[in-house]
């Protein structure tokens, strides 16, 4: 049996996972960092000394003492395969990562926080097979609302080139903003689109691209207004989701224009939502993970250390 270990410390979610290389399973474990009623986020000081904390118990729930089969370690040590793509809360994982390394004497493999997400989603979605040919992903989360173009590469598994962005607020802000208008607790991603589900509205966005980019900070101000002129939270909340939405559908649009009828993946947390699902389904092609491979997770990075060691001729699927 050959296990690897993923870690993932990104700014709200301490994340451990176990992918068995033989028959192509998963195990993982997640702990949201606490943040207190009413704040809008975490400080990076306070979200690694969170990490720190949670980091070992996280572990423990997986990986036996002493680790028996362990084969590898993938971690995430940046957000993006980008210069200067940095977050402290990273360094946790990567500390763990190599004292772990140091005692067991298996190797690590480090990755970006964006491939992570889409080797998960991918995973999820059963289609691991997009690695051999370029297709266009969506990571779309708090500090994300990107468009992907996504090719092979022999070094870093995927050669990401952006083809949009937001210009302003990103979507995941857009929603925890918007949430927090409605006294719900952050992250408010999950809350919003069960408060969501009670309006009986349908609502027309009309929304704002720009080469391929978008702005969605027009949409906060909106439900601003919504709320002053005593519009119902529920309704708020739907309008909110329904602008994420077709924006996030206008996007998958302007780059299929470009690059051509690519097969689209979503990923992110802010794409764990089933509500949005129908209509960006309708576009065709297109590909999502479960909520639990979609929110923050270290599925991504463990997968990332098997594909590195050149273990997946052996998995079964």
């Amino acid at each position: 049996m050959r296990e690897f270990l993923g870690l993932d410390t990104s700014n709200y979610t301490t994340s451990c996972a176990i992918f068995d290389a033989e028959n192509g399973t998963v195990r993982q474990s997640k702990k949201l960092l606490p943040v207190k009623a009413g704040m809008a986020g975490l400080r990076q000081s306070d979200a690694v000394f969170h990490h720190t904390r949670q980091l070992p118990e996280v572990i423990q729930t997986l990986l036996p003492n002493p680790p028996q089969n362990l084969t590898g370690i993938g971690v995430t040590t940046r957000p993006r395969n980008i210069e200067g793509s940095y977050m402290p809360c990273f360094l946790c994982g990567k500390t763990m990562a190599y004292g772990m390394a140091a005692v067991t004497g298996v190797p690590v493999y480090e990755t970006s926080h964006q491939i992570g997400h889409i080797l998960a989603a991918l995973y999820s979605a059963k289609k691991l097979s997009f690695l051999k040919a370029p297709f266009l992903a969506f990571h779309v989360s708090g500090g994300t609302t990107d468009c992907l173009l996504c090719e092979p590469d022999t070094d870093l598994c995927l050669n990401i080139t952006q083809v949009g962005t937001s210009l302003d607020l990103k979507a995941g802000q857009a929603i925890d903003r918007v949430g927090l208008m409605l006294q719900l607790q952050f992250p408010c991603g999950a809350a919003l689109e069960q408060l969501a589900a009670a309006s009986m509205k349908q609502y027309r966005t009309k929304p704002v691209i720009r080469e391929g980019n978008c702005c969605l900070s027009g949409l906060e101000n909106r439900c601003q207004a919504m709320l002053k002129q005593g519009e119902q939270p529920e309704d708020v909340a739907r309008f909110c989701l329904t602008s994420v939405r077709d924006t996030v559908f206008e996007m998958t649009a302007s780059a299929r224009k470009q690059y051509g009828q690519l097969p689209v993946l979503y990923a992110g947390g802010v794409m764990s939502n089933q509500w949005m699902r129908e209509k960006l389904l309708s576009a065709g092609d297109v590909y999502f993970a479960e909520p639990a491979f979609s929110c923050d997770n270290a599925v991504g990075a463990a997968i990332y250390a098997a594909l590195q060691a050149e273990e997946s001729e052996t998995w079964q699927f």
